[in-house]
């Protein structure tokens, strides 16, 4: 049987490209949140699932790391990056200027923010939970409506492609990773992605865990912050580092940085990407 994989859905989303690139053979479970990939992955509905991390225009994915900051223990055990396109699509037939509502996920209308306020500034936008889901929408829209999607959603839906390639930059890339009950076994070339908070807040308490990364010419890839949900004011910090958990240099660090802080968790080590999502040529 065929490895089952969560991803967010419905068919003809961005993620889906990524878990066809991902898993090309796998049989694909589209889930209407991200949220809802995670809860299947950790109640084994779905061997492992693949979400949108990051993009290189609006960052971070904040639903993402929350649900590995809070949710169910599961962790990443792979990345891959995905350059997205977004067309604007429409019933077909419709009339470009008498479109009065556009469609998307929050991230795709945020990454073709110049073209709408330059083309229809006068539009509502309207959120969905998926751009594909922003299609469908569209479709049972009683007012003028267009949406925000990749090529394959007016392909499988029967779209007109009104406009292609409206995101704000060409280079508009999206990394995704998979989610599984386990991480990855070392390959030599790994990322490993943490999250730490403290019981209190004074000087020098960041800067003396980045030290223990320095110290042993650990590079650090990445580093953010998210509210705690508890109290205002309090983060739970985001770091990624190059090197797997289980490297002798990279166990003595976070063994170090367990001991100095409240709370401590591995995310996940997974292959680190290498390849460029814009091929030249």
């Amino acid at each position: 049987m065929s490895k089952r994989v969560a991803y967010l859905g419905p068919a003809g989303t961005f993620t889906e490209q990524a878990t066809l690139k991902y898993a090309a053979d796998a049989q694909l479970l589209p889930f209407a949140s991200i949220t809802a990939v995670a809860a299947a992955v950790g109640a084994e509905v779905a061997e492992e699932g693949v979400v949108p991390i990051e993009n290189s225009l609006q960052g971070s994915v904040t639903e993402t790391l929350d649900l590995l900051i809070h949710g169910p223990p599961i962790f990443i055990r792979h990345e891959l990056a995905l350059p997205i396109e977004h067309y604007l699509m429409g019933k077909p037939g419709v009339e470009v200027e008498k479109v009065q509502v556009i469609y998307s996920h929050p991230q795709a209308l945020a990454q073709c923010r110049s073209f709408l306020e330059r083309c229809f500034p006068k539009a509502q936008m309207v959120a969905a939970l998926s751009t594909t889901g922003a299609v469908e929408q569209m479709q049972q829209s009683p007012t003028p409506a267009a949406a925000i999607a990749p090529l394959r959603a007016a392909e499988l839906y029967g779209a007109e492609v009104l406009a292609r390639h409206i995101q704000d930059n060409p280079n508009n890339v999206t990394r995704f990773v998979v989610l599984g009950h386990s991480d990855h076994n070392p390959t030599g070339g790994d990322k490993t992605s943490i999250c730490f908070s403290f019981a209190e807040d004074r000087p020098g308490l960041l800067y003396a865990v980045m030290g223990e990364f320095a110290r042993r010419n650990i590079n650090l890839t990445k580093v953010e912050s998210r509210p705690t949900r508890q109290v205002l004011g309090e983060y739970i910090f985001l770091v990624d580092l190059e090197g797997h958990r289980e490297d002798t240099t990279v166990r003595d660090a976070l063994e170090q940085v367990r001991g100095m802080t409240s709370m401590f968790k591995v995310l996940g080590s997974y292959p680190r990407m290498r390849t460029n999502p814009h091929p030249k040529g």
